[in-house]
């Protein structure tokens, strides 16, 4: 990954000039930290955080559902070496976890976000996270709106947070709340992609317009992106990837072979040069894995014809 890449971005929508928030173009996703697939040592996830560190990348996304709080309290402590001002870290709310550790429940009133933000800093041990996103709004959609919103609000105005947003694989839920909330950042997952462009018609216009950054997670689509050549045991939307999938899968993967490309530098390269995208998110469940996505990254646009040989 070249240096470039840990730099926040300068243009369109500049977080660092509005509101002191620095975005690199590759972040961290920590789902992965919290035993997403497998389960995950302390040790390993303070070497994932290391090395992506090493390479450039400054911002890093947990929240509390991601293993019940163990992804922040693993971040939290990765973290605990280098200085606070010099990364960014999202977390979410709206998830309230359980004192028993036995789960969650949604909860987007104001004293569920509170309490939710509470349990996040906590477990992160640090005195504000950078953005607050309210976490899959979708089935409690009023209450994240009329209760929820505000609520962040208030946390802004505190001070223990510097941007509020929503996160969601939810394209109509996003498109609701940028029209109706002020929001300074959206988290869209896996419909910014090379599979699916869900959100390219109405929601990346419609942030420009609002100054409204986009963060884009899930570029791999759960893992069939992630692969040299997709096959049956693939996985799309955490779940085995269906023939059709799998066929228009196969069909990018070919394209971009054309090109010289593979099918995980395709899909990067196109989520971190796509108009609006402040910074691309991606997990990695080992050392290796991570560097193996470091080398992919690339700030280099798609060739217009790969883009048009895909769609055909």
């Amino acid at each position: 990954m070249s240096d470039s890449l840990g730099d926040e971005v300068r243009g369109y929508p500049d977080l660092q000039a509005t509101h002191g928030v620095s975005l690199s173009r590759l972040g961290l996703g920590t789902a992965q930290l919290g035993n997403l697939y497998s389960d995950m040592d302390a040790a390993t996830a303070r070497a994932i955080v290391t090395l992506a560190w090493d390479r450039g990348i400054r911002y890093f996304d947990t929240a509390p559902l991601y293993g019940l709080g163990a992804s922040e309290a693993k971040l939290g402590k990765a973290l605990k070496n280098f200085p606070r001002p010099k990364f960014t870290i999202s977390t979410k709310v709206g998830r309230l976890l359980h004192p028993d550790g036995a789960g969650w429940s949604f909860d987007f009133s104001e004293n569920g976000i509170r309490r939710s933000l509470d349990g996040s800093l906590h477990r992160l041990g640090m005195e504000w996270a950078d953005i607050a996103l309210l976490h899959d709004p979708s089935t409690r959609l009023e209450q994240a709106i009329r209760s929820g919103y505000p609520a962040l609000l208030k946390e802004r105005e505190a001070g223990r947070v510097k941007l509020i947003g929503a996160g969601t694989a939810d394209v109509a839920a996003l498109l609701r709340i940028v029209r109706e909330t002020d929001l300074d950042v959206v988290m869209i997952a896996g419909r910014l992609t090379l599979l699916n462009g869900e959100a390219l018609k109405e929601l990346v216009p419609l942030c420009e317009s609002r100054g409204v950054a986009i963060i884009n997670a899930g570029v791999f689509n759960s893992g069939i992106l992630a692969e040299q050549r997709p096959n049956p045991a693939s996985r799309y939307e955490y779940r085995q990837a269906s023939p059709e999938i799998l066929s228009r899968a196969r069909h990018i993967a070919t394209a971009a072979g054309t090109f010289g490309l593979t099918l995980p530098q395709a899909a990067l390269r196109y989520s971190m040069t796509l108009r609006g995208v402040a910074s691309t998110v991606a997990g990695a469940d080992s050392v290796h894995q991570l560097a193996q996505l470091t080398d992919l990254a690339s700030t280099d646009p798609l060739p217009p014809a790969l883009l048009k040989l895909i769609r055909a």
